[in-house]
């Protein structure tokens, strides 16, 4: 058995580290399924790279405007969790008060517009605004302002 998995190159496939990431999806799988519901699993994904996305363009804003914080990122965490619970607690409401989704697709669409005017404004101040349409830039001016000012005061002030 040890030559075939050699051979066949599992050794890193079946390495500890892999074996407890397979058991923690083994694990957080059903409970994501269970939270947000199995017919709604597509809009926790969607939420979820918005958030990525969101995450990505905020370390590369914060790195250009030498804000970059691991006391503020690591409270990224902690909100990123809060907002992953609005849905969940709608779904609740929504099975307490078996609607199809009066609660949770209002909260999830309206949680996910929040990150992306967020991930807008991220991308504007981390110098990527020739992919943003003029239009998105308008749109979230006043969000990228409220970071800017944010930046400042993180700078203590210093532009």
């Amino acid at each position: 058995m040890q030559r075939i998995v050699k051979t066949l190159h599992l050794d890193s496939l079946l390495s500890q580290s892999n074996g407890i990431a397979a058991v923690a999806g083994a694990i957080l799988g059903p409970i994501v399924e269970i939270l947000y519901g199995p017919d709604r699993l597509l809009f926790f994904y969607a939420l979820t790279a918005v958030i990525v996305w969101d995450w990505i363009s905020g370390i590369a804003a914060a790195r250009k405007d030498v804000t970059y914080s691991s006391h503020y990122g690591l409270m990224g965490i902690f909100r990123t969790i809060f907002i992953l619970w609005f849905p969940v607690v709608a779904n609740i409401l929504d099975k307490l008060s078996h609607t199809p989704g009066v609660f949770f697709y209002p909260v999830i669409i309206g949680t996910m517009f929040h990150v992306l005017n967020s991930a807008t404004a991220n991308a504007y101040r981390a110098g990527w605004k020739r992919w943003i349409p003029s239009w998105a830039i308008n749109f979230v001016s006043s969000e990228i302002k409220a970071k800017a000012e944010r930046a400042m005061k993180m700078r203590g002030g210093i532009k």
